[in-house]
């Protein structure tokens, strides 16, 4: 069993090689590393130079054409039976591959993926981002670290399946959600997709408040979007944040006309999350941020969704609408 590693990259050097050296340390050896370049004014190429001798790597080198396409130029090149998708922001244990090998054994399927955690040398905004976006109290836990609001759908800062599957589903479409979109093509086509818990990495995540703001933002954008591509995709889970975002605006206006006790329900919840977030983390200083990046979390997507399904599920306007979206990604 060969696995292929796709990774694209972008002006990030500096990351490329965090993310080559915890490769050049799996005790897993039969893979390959297929590094796209997509069109870098700030190439890793003297990175790669430095690890070509400890890992076997395809580095191309291509125009800038986004991450989905980049990742579709890997697999074209890839060699492996299994194509592994991580994002270049990620540091990757060193049993990582051991272990989704022998799960692959003991527990085979067509696709695959894992949690994401924190590296204990990340920083403490990092830390925070890592809670908010993994916490059961702000993502209800979709991204398959814990307990889970949805059925699990890998995503691609650690996702696997088969070249069988690529052969016959095709690879990511130009968009936002591009993975989750893949996804559910996978399973709609047949094949069996679980987690594997033990198969986790290390996600660096955003490293501002600034960029982990506009990430989020996305997010609750694409989840339209899915939406209108795979009728029946949108669950509850996916509509919290956006009930979160309305539901405060009608605490504010309670408590300014009827009763300031209405305060009592935020404040409730925030201190949910940071008893939370200080029993994940067993850090003060990053449970107290944590309460920051999680209501930026929260209110990123929910303000996301609900831009999104105003302009094109009310309005149905926007740079499309949703038959053209239908078409442009058939």
């Amino acid at each position: 069993m060969k696995f292929s590693l796709i990774v694209p990259i972008y002006n990030r050097p500096d990351e490329a090689k965090e993310l080559l050296e915890s490769l050049a340390q799996q005790t897993f050896s039969d893979f390959e590393l297929v590094l796209v370049e997509d069109g870098s004014p700030k190439p890793c190429a003297a990175e790669v130079e430095t690890y070509r001798s400890r890992i076997d790597i395809q580095y191309i080198v291509k125009e800038n054409t986004g991450r989905s396409d980049t990742r579709n130029v890997g697999m074209n090149h890839a060699r492996g039976d299994y194509f592994i998708f991580f994002d270049s922001d990620c540091i990757i244990p060193p049993h990582y591959l051991e272990t989704v090998a022998r799960l692959l054994q003991d527990n085979p399927a067509d696709c695959f993926g894992g949690p994401d955690s924190e590296h204990p040398s990340f920083s403490v905004l990092q830390k925070a981002v890592n809670y908010a976006m993994t916490s059961f109290w702000t993502t209800g836990g979709i991204r398959g670290g814990g307990i889970n609001l949805e059925k699990f759908k890998p995503r691609t800062f650690n996702m696997g399946f088969s070249r069988d599957v690529y052969e016959k589903v095709g690879g990511f479409k130009d968009m936002y959600g591009e993975d989750i979109d893949l996804s559910i093509r996978i399973s709609q086509a047949g094949f069996t997709t679980k987690l594997y818990r033990e198969a986790f990495v290390y996600h660096k995540r955003r490293v501002n408040l600034k960029k982990f703001y506009k990430q989020v933002h996305i997010f609750g954008q694409a989840r339209i979007n899915l939406s209108i591509l795979h009728p029946g995709s949108l669950k509850l889970v996916h509509t919290l944040p956006a009930l979160f975002v309305l539901g405060s605006i009608a605490i504010v206006l309670l408590s300014i006309f009827l009763s300031p006790y209405f305060l009592l329900l935020p404040a409730a919840y925030i201190v949910i999350l940071f008893i939370d977030a200080l029993f994940a983390t067993k850090s003060l200083p990053i449970a107290s941020l944590s309460i920051l990046t999680s209501m930026i979390q929260i209110f990123g997507y929910g303000l996301g969704f609900l831009r999104s399904f105003i302009e094109k599920r009310l309005l149905r306007r926007g740079l499309e609408d949703t038959d053209t979206l239908k078409k442009k990604y058939k």
